[in-house]
């Protein structure tokens, strides 16, 4: 098999880190594995493996046919049966499609909004879809949407999974005290829901202020992201919640926290909760979109409902008094997501579902 991942960043998120990690799993295991970003290359370039062909479009606008061109180029060189599209990249492997019908497109939904479908525009998806070998969904709610609204047959569910990395002794880069801090591993959107957190920690401070928030993913620097900054200023929590913008090495932070926790409102199945159960990490998260797939409240996790702030910060202090909980609970995590969410646990799904359709353009010549 020739395959290339294609994304239209690789700055850190969910999306641009499977794109990553599907090119490097593949490039252990078939003919030629690549990669090819469009708009914007990123910190996320650095974890590509030798193995992996790598491009950069350097698109400039939505109708960039320079860019189309060099796409079509790189595909017809390297004999490429298949473009894996990731998220918004969709677009710009129709077109290529469109001046090279030869290549199969398959497109990833990795929408994180999953809990607020009927808010999402479609027209141009609808379009696109009419294109597509097959759609690969995050979840069950984003294959029922598919199902719904494109015109494709083959819609599969595959989860997201993650790479298990060996940190070593990295200096931990965190503040607060050592043994009291929380994670967050999110981008700053609203569906992240960061004022939640604010919230959370606003009331857990009148039980024990040495505890931190430490918020880990990209700040927009947009208008979401300065209120965010103004709540915490407000609320007087400057030493309480310290945000760090977007991380290659992630593990570094999740591995020198003690509690990591997601407060979205809305989520397909986060990637930051498979990052922490392969670190062992107690977690704490709203129950939203797949995540009760993961977190068994109560064996591995705890699971709160949106908005409840009096029953999150109950479950926080739980496990800020337990260590041996937190070291239990982050146990039985990484088993579940070794068994099920790890490389080795999807690998075997992702061929089944691609091999029909690459097979049908083979026979097909």
């Amino acid at each position: 098999m020739r395959i290339v991942q294609l994304i239209d960043s690789l700055e850190p998120g969910g999306a641009e880190r499977m794109a990553v990690n599907y090119a490097n799993m593949l490039s252990e295991t078939i003919a030629f594995s690549s990669l090819v970003t469009t708009r914007q290359e990123g910190a996320l370039k650095e974890e590509l493996l030798p193995g992996v062909f790598y491009l950069f479009l350097k698109k400039k606008h939505t109708f960039d046919f320079g860019a189309v061109f060099r796409l079509r180029h790189f595909i017809k060189k390297h004999k490429i049966a298949l473009i894996h599209a990731h998220s918004s990249s969709f677009f710009m492997a129709v077109m290529t499609k469109l001046i090279y019908p030869r290549v199969k497109i398959i497109w990833h939904d990795h929408y994180g909004n999953s809990n607020f479908l009927e808010q999402r525009n479609a027209s141009v998806l609808k379009w696109a879809s009419i294109f597509f070998a097959g759609i690969i969904s995050v979840n069950k709610a984003l294959k029922n949407w598919s199902i719904a609204q494109l015109h494709c047959n083959q819609i599969g569910v595959l989860p997201n999974f993650v790479v298990e990395e060996k940190v070593g002794v990295v200096e931990n880069t965190l503040k607060g005290t050592d043994g009291k801090r929380i994670i967050m591993v999110a981008n700053l959107r609203p569906q992240k829901d960061h004022f939640f957190l604010i919230a959370i920690a606003d009331t857990l401070r009148k039980y024990d202020p040495d505890w931190s928030f430490h918020l880990i993913g990209k700040d927009f620097e947009d208008a979401y992201a300065d209120r965010i900054k103004k709540e915490i200023r407000d609320k007087k929590l400057e030493n309480s919640i310290f945000i760090y913008g977007a991380q290659n090495k992630t593990a570094v932070s999740v591995a020198a926290s003690d509690i990591a926790i997601l407060t979205s409102e809305s989520e397909g199945l986060p990637l930051a909760l498979l990052e922490y159960g392969i670190h062992s990490k107690a977690v704490i998260c709203t129950d939203v979109g797949d995540v009760s797939d993961v977190i068994h409240s109560g064996k591995n996790g705890y699971l709160v409902p949106h908005g409840d702030i009096p029953t999150f910060v109950k479950r926080l202090i739980e496990l800020m008094e337990d260590v041996e909980s937190r070291r239990n609970f982050g146990l039985q995590l990484h088993k579940e997501v070794i068994n099920n969410y790890s490389v080795s646990a999807v690998f075997q799904s992702y061929v089944d579902f691609i091999t029909p359709i690459v097979d049908n353009q083979a026979n097909a010549k």
